[in-house]
């Protein structure tokens, strides 16, 4: 269903955009870059995570991770990591799929400033062997332009 609703919304939203599925699995960053030959970081992963009582997606690079205090400061409050179950209800993926299209309702999206270093990324297409190519500046009109500094760069 999740790739389905994913493939959905591409096609009313974005129709030039092509949903790619492999045989091998892109459940995880590394498998990802694997499966398309690029660098972990060109994989753009969508975390959901709850600030007080707000629930929201932060699309980072694949080799990003979330930093407690520049969140703190992005978001004006801690944010904690949601579980595999309420990442499914909330949009519809499992884990290893999820992604910030196909969603049955409308989340607040932000967009971490470290994807913008890439001229193209690859989120998860709404299953753990699906993917979207597509550049930077098209993944932010797809999701609302909201840019936060809130993860840590590998060092």
């Amino acid at each position: 269903m999740s790739l389905a609703s994913v493939r959905d919304d591409l096609a009313a939203r974005a129709p030039d955009l092509a949903v790619l599925v492999t045989d091998d699995s892109t459940a995880t960053v590394q498998l990802a870059a694997e499966v398309h030959g690029v660098e972990p970081g060109q994989i753009a992963k969508t975390l959901c995570i709850r600030i007080r009582d707000e629930e929201v997606l932060l699309v980072t690079r694949g080799d990003a991770r979330l930093d407690n205090q520049k969140s703190k400061s992005a978001f004006g409050g801690r944010p904690r990591m949601l579980g595999a179950e309420d990442v499914l209800r909330l949009t519809s993926h499992q884990v290893g799929g999820v992604c910030p299209f196909g969603l049955p309702a409308p989340l607040p999206i932000y967009l971490d400033a470290s994807l913008k270093i890439y001229d193209f990324v690859i989120p998860a297409g709404g299953d753990t062997h699906a993917s979207v190519k597509l550049t930077v500046d098209r993944l932010a009109d797809l999701c609302g332009n909201q840019w936060v500094d809130a993860c840590q760069l590998p060092e």
